[in-house]
C-alpha cells in the first residue's frame, strides 16, 4: 500500500516538473524574441506594447505540444466566447473592454490535452487573475473572465482537459491523465503559461497575480498554493470543495440515507423549504434580530419535536408537526444524519462535518431529486472505480478506505502548511455561505482550523496576518440567498448570476464592498480585510430593483453586532465583534485526523 502511495506521489511530483518545465521553455522562447518581430505594429489599435492581437505573434512565443487555437480582437463593448460549444459556460459575457482574447491548447499527456483563454485588455492595471471552474464542468469560464477583465485584470481560465457540464462525469471512466488535469494539472500549467504570455504581450512583468473560484474553484485555489506557493499573492477562495477524498464520496453515502424513495426515511426535495422556514423559525433570532436570517447556525440547536409529526396534537411553537410536510421519526433521522457529517459504519468515528442549521432549502443538491447526487454516484463510479455498473446500494466504509489511498487525479487539497506560502508575503481569504446545501460550510472551517493549526501553531491571531475567513450568513453555495440575506460581495461567479454584462458589485465597485478589490488592498497596500458589506437587492438578481439589505461580512473570529438602534438593513447599524471562535471549533474543529501523504509530498515537492 505505502509503495502504491509513493509512486503515485512520485508521478504527481514528476507531472509537476514536467509543467514548470514547459513553462520554462516558453520564457526561453519569449525572451528569444526578436526586436524587430516585437516592433511589427501594423494593426493599429489591435496591438498592445507592440504585440500584435493575431495567430502569428502568439505562435512565435510558444514552445513544443502547445498551439494557439484562436486569436482575435475585441473592440469595446464587444463580447467573446464559445456559445456553441462550451458546455459548462455556453453564456458569453458582453460589453466587454477592449481586448485581444486568446485560446491556446497544451499536450499534457500522451492520451490527453487542455484548453485556456485569456483576456488581454488594452487598459491593462499590471495585475494578473486566474479564474476557476465548477463541479466537474469542463470549459473555459468565460463569464468570470469577462467580470475579471472589466477590472483592468489580464484573466487565465482553464477548461480542465474536458468539456462537460457540472455533473457529467463520465469523461473520467478510464481516463486517469484527464483526472489528473481536472485535478490539478491544467489550472496549474495555465497559470505558469499564461504568466509568460501575459508578460510578453505586454513587455513588462506583472506587478501582482491574484487567484478567484468558488467550489470546485476554492479547491482548485488552495490546490494551487499547495503545490505551488509563488504562483500567486493573493487568494480568493470560495466555499472549497477541497475534501475531495471525502466530501464526494459522503455525498454518494448520503443516497443510502435517503434512498429509495418508497421507504420511510425518504425526504422529498419539496419537503426541504418548509422545513427550512421552521429550523430559520426556531434559530432567527439567537443573535438577538429577528430578520429572518439565521446568523449564527453553528449555535442553532434544532428542535425536532416541532418537526416531528404529532397526529393532530401538538403543543409544540409552530404548527409544522400538524402541517402535510411535517416528518416521521426515520425522516428525522435522515436530517440528523445530515446535519451532523460523514460517520463511518464500522466504528462511528466522524471523518467530515456535516451542513449546517439554515441549508435546507440546497439540500435537494445532495438528496437529488429521483436517485443519488451525481456528486457522488459520479464520482464513485467514473472517477474512483471506474465502473459504470456501481449503485448507490453497495455502500460500505471501504469507499471512502480507496478514495484516501487512491485520491484520483490527485484532488484533494489537504496540505494544511501553508508556511511558505506565507513567508513569501501571500494573503487569502477564504469565504463560505453559511446556508450552503452542497459543499458545507463546516468543511470550509475545517480546512481554515487545520490550516491554523499546522502553519500558526493554532494561534488564530497569528494566522489572520496572512488567512482570514469570512462567513456569510443566509448565502447558499458560492452566492444567492432563499431567506433576503446579503450576499453579493465580489465572490467568484457572482457577477455572472446577475447577467452577462456586469462585474464587481453593480453600484459598490470598491474596496469596501467587493472583497477581490479588499484583497488587492490587503497584499498591495497592507490594508487588512477586517470586514466587507455585502448587498442584495430587492430582487436578488437585479440591481436595478434597488438595494434591500447591506450588512458588514466580518473576518473570523468577529461575527456582524447590530447596534440596537438602527436600520437593520443598512450597515452602517451594524459592527464586528464578538467572537465566534468556540462555536465554529465546535463545529468543525473537534474532528482528529491523520494525514499520511503530508510528509510525503512535501519532501517530493520541496514545500
Amino acid at each position: 500500500m505505502l509503495a502504491m502511495m509513493c509512486s503515485g506521489l512520485l508521478q504527481f511530483s514528476v507531472r509537476t516538473l514536467a509543467v514548470t518545465a514547459l513553462a520554462a521553455t516558453l520564457a526561453s522562447s519569449t525572451l528569444a524574441r526578436s526586436d524587430a518581430d516585437s516592433n511589427n505594429n501594423d494593426n493599429g489599435r489591435r496591438q498592445v506594447s507592440g504585440v500584435n492581437c493575431n495567430v502569428a505573434a502568439f505562435a512565435n512565443l510558444l514552445p513544443i505540444a502547445t498551439k494557439v487555437e484562436k486569436v482575435e480582437y475585441v473592440s469595446a463593448g464587444g463580447t467573446f466566447g464559445e456559445p456553441l460549444t462550451d458546455l459548462m459556460y455556453p453564456i458569453p459575457p458582453t460589453n466587454l473592454p477592449e481586448l485581444c482574447a486568446v485560446i491556446i491548447s497544451v499536450v499534457s499527456s500522451p492520451v490527453s490535452s487542455y484548453r485556456f483563454g485569456i483576456f488581454l485588455p488594452a487598459e491593462w492595471n499590471g495585475r494578473f487573475l486566474t479564474v476557476g471552474n465548477g463541479g466537474f464542468g469542463g470549459g473555459i469560464n468565460w463569464l468570470d473572465m469577462g467580470a475579471g477583465v472589466r477590472y483592468g485584470f489580464a484573466v487565465v481560465s482553464t477548461d480542465t482537459g474536458h468539456n462537460s457540464t457540472t455533473g457529467d462525469i463520465y469523461w473520467a471512466l478510464n481516463n486517469p491523465e484527464m483526472k489528473e488535469d481536472w485535478g490539478w494539472r491544467s489550472l496549474h500549467g495555465t497559470v505558469l503559461l499564461g504568466k509568460n504570455l501575459v508578460t510578453a504581450y505586454y513587455a513588462k512583468p506583472i506587478g501582482h497575480s491574484y487567484y478567484s473560484g468558488c467550489s470546485t474553484g476554492g479547491r482548485q485555489g488552495l490546490k494551487e498554493v499547495q503545490i505551488s506557493p509563488g504562483s500567486f499573492d493573493g487568494v480568493l477562495v470560495g466555499a472549497p470543495a477541497w475534501y475531495t477524498s471525502h466530501l464526494n464520496t459522503w455525498i454518494g453515502k448520503i443516497a443510502t440515507y435517503n434512498w429509495p424513495a418508497d421507504d420511510p426515511k425518504h425526504i422529498d426535495w419539496e419537503t426541504l423549504p418548509p422545513i427550512g422556514a421552521e429550523v430559520v423559525r426556531q434559530c432567527d433570532d439567537i443573535d438577538g434580530v429577528s430578520d429572518g436570517i439565521i446568523s449564527l447556525p453553528e449555535q442553532c440547536n434544532v428542535n425536532y419535536d416541532a418537526l416531528r409529526c404529532s397526529n393532530g396534537i401538538s403543543t409544540a411553537a409552530s404548527n409544522f408537526a400538524n402541517s402535510d410536510n411535517c416528518l416521521n421519526d426515520a425522516q428525522i433521522d435522515t436530517l440528523k444524519q445530515l446535519y451532523t457529517g460523514f460517520t463511518l459504519d464500522s466504528t462511528g468515528e466522524r471523518v467530515m462535518p456535516g451542513l449546517l442549521p439554515g441549508s435546507e432549502n440546497q439540500m435537494y443538491t445532495v438528496l437529488n431529486y429521483s436517485d443519488a447526487s451525481p456528486y457522488g454516484l459520479g464520482y464513485i463510479r467514473y472517477f474512483l472505480l471506474d465502473n459504470p455498473l456501481w449503485e448507490a446500494s453497495q455502500y460500505n466504509d471501504s469507499i471512502l478506505q480507496l478514495a484516501e489511498l487512491l485520491d484520483p487525479g490527485n484532488a484533494t487539497a489537504n496540505n494544511y502548511n501553508l508556511t511558505t506560502f506565507r513567508d513569501r508575503g501571500g494573503k487569502m481569504l477564504i469565504y463560505h455561505g453559511a446556508s450552503d446545501g452542497l459543499v458545507p460550510t463546516t468543511a470550509g472551517s475545517l480546512y481554515y482550523k487545520r490550516a491554523v493549526d499546522t502553519t500558526s501553531g493554532g494561534d488564530v491571531n497569528a494566522a489572520r496576518e496572512f488567512f482570514r475567513r469570512l462567513e456569510i450568513p443566509g448565502m447558499q453555495h458560492c452566492g444567492l440567498t432563499e431567506v433576503d440575506a446579503p450576499w453579493a460581495f465580489g465572490g467568484a461567479s457572482q457577477a455572472a448570476s446577475l447577467g452577462n454584462d456586469t462585474y464587481s458589485v453593480p453600484g459598490f465597485a470598491d474596496s469596501q464592498h467587493d472583497v477581490l478589490l479588499a484583497l488587492v488592498d490587503w497584499v498591495e497596500n497592507g490594508n487588512p480585510v477586517d470586514q466587507v458589506i455585502a448587498t442584495t437587492w430587492n430582487s436578488q438578481k437585479e440591481p436595478s430593483s434597488g438595494v434591500l439589505r447591506q450588512r458588514p461580512i466580518c473576518a473570523y473570529p468577529d461575527t456582524a453586532q447590530w447596534d440596537g438602534t438602527g436600520n437593520i438593513d443598512e450597515a452602517a447599524s451594524w459592527s464586528c465583534g464578538g467572537d465566534n471562535s468556540s462555536h465554529v471549533a465546535n463545529s468543525a474543529g473537534s474532528l482528529a485526523y491523520t494525514n499520511p501523504f503530508s510528509v510525503i509530498v512535501d519532501m517530493l515537492l520541496g514545500d
